[in-house]
């Protein structure tokens, strides 16, 4: 079974090198990136694939040597190369599971204070910092499109970044006493995050026609020019009535194609979303949903301490978390939807 998957995994990868350098594949935009988006994906299957094949090899080169001596030191690395050819036939029957096909887009991330009034925008600037310092830590590119008012909005740049914020998505609540209290007593704030796979143009095509875009002038503090040209921009979709304003740049190109790509991010997201809702629950069923009213973490000021409540991982490290130093909970997560791949391929049969 897992030999007959191995040779399929070769096969396909080397269609796939191929196709990647076809003139033809290459001439067509669409065509072409999706091969790439298979051809990465691919590249760990063949590698775990390589990896299976090397180790059957041993595996059936100590069984050799067993026969005509049985020396336990052949007898153990007999039974390592068992225990390996066992974890990779997991690890390779979870790297042909259908993946989320936007874990390798760049994301544009929003961020805005819920419950709590002034203190959830207070929280909602904390969070904005920790989320880039974390994307600074793993090496990604960050855009500030849209900060005001305990609202952030900025796209994370870099292959994989859907992978790593995705767990991101969802409410954060706060447990701390407010600047503003005279009492001390500790209050619960919240800030939604929404993480968008940020959408290339051939994932979403916007007709000119369905745009309304208004003009007018900014408000806030800003530049010379800022407030006082009409270099602010909204832009409402008619057929779904999502509307993104922008204001930051004193630039009316500017703010309108950022405001593009925040429009595009959103209806993607709203198009997934459909489909999935079309398909089995067994998507749904994954941590991290991204639901915006589903709280996913809090940050008890007082106890010093971060709980991440779909996986149940508590660290007593909030001043360092706050600064970015949020692996621990990204590789959690990462196996705890590992585990439920595995549970889903068991109870399946494959």
């Amino acid at each position: 079974m897992i030999e007959a998957l191995v040779e399929q995994i070769e096969a396909r990868f080397a269609e796939l090198e191929a196709q990647i350098v076809d003139p033809d594949v290459i001439g067509d935009r669409t065509r072409y990136a999706e091969v790439g988006r298979e051809y990465r994906r691919m590249t760990q299957a063949n590698a775990l694939a390589g990896q299976w094949r090397h180790a059957v090899d041993d595996a059936a080169g100590a069984r050799e040597m067993l026969a005509d001596d049985e020396d336990p030191e052949i007898r153990d690395m007999l039974d390592a190369a068992k225990a390996r050819i066992t974890e990779l036939e997991e690890e390779i029957r979870v790297a042909m599971v259908d993946p989320d096909p936007n874990d390798d887009k760049d994301v544009i991330v929003e961020i805005q204070g819920g419950a709590g009034g002034e203190e959830g925008g207070l929280f909602a600037g904390d969070v904005h910092r920790m989320l880039v310092k974390y994307a600074e830590r793993r090496g990604f590119k960050t855009e500030s499109l849209s900060a005001s008012d305990g609202k952030y909005t900025f796209a994370v740049k870099g292959e994989g970044a859907f992978s790593v914020f995705k767990w991101e998505a969802g409410t954060h609540r706060v447990q701390r006493v407010p600047a503003t209290e005279t009492q001390g007593r500790i209050h619960t704030s919240t800030c939604t995050v929404a993480v968008l796979p940020e959408a290339e143009d051939v994932d979403v095509h916007i007709e000119q026609s369905d745009l309304q875009i208004d003009v007018y002038r900014s408000s806030g503090p800003g530049g010379q020019s800022v407030n006082t040209t009409d270099s602010a921009v909204r832009i409402t979709h008619r057929p779904s009535g999502v509307v993104v304003s922008m204001q930051d740049e004193k630039s009316q190109l500017q703010n309108r194609e950022k405001a593009l790509r925040v429009l595009r991010a959103r209806l993607y997201e709203h198009a997934v979303a459909e489909q999935q809702a079309e398909q089995s629950a067994a998507r749904s069923a994954q941590v991290g949903t991204g639901d915006r009213a589903e709280k996913i973490r809090t940050y008890n000021f007082g106890e010093g301490r971060v709980t991440d409540h779909r996986i149940k991982l508590t660290k007593y490290a909030l001043e360092a978390i706050l600064e970015g130093e949020l692996e621990e909970f990204t590789g959690g997560l990462q196996a705890d939807e590992k585990r439920r791949l595995l549970e889903d391929l068991a109870a399946s049969g494959a």
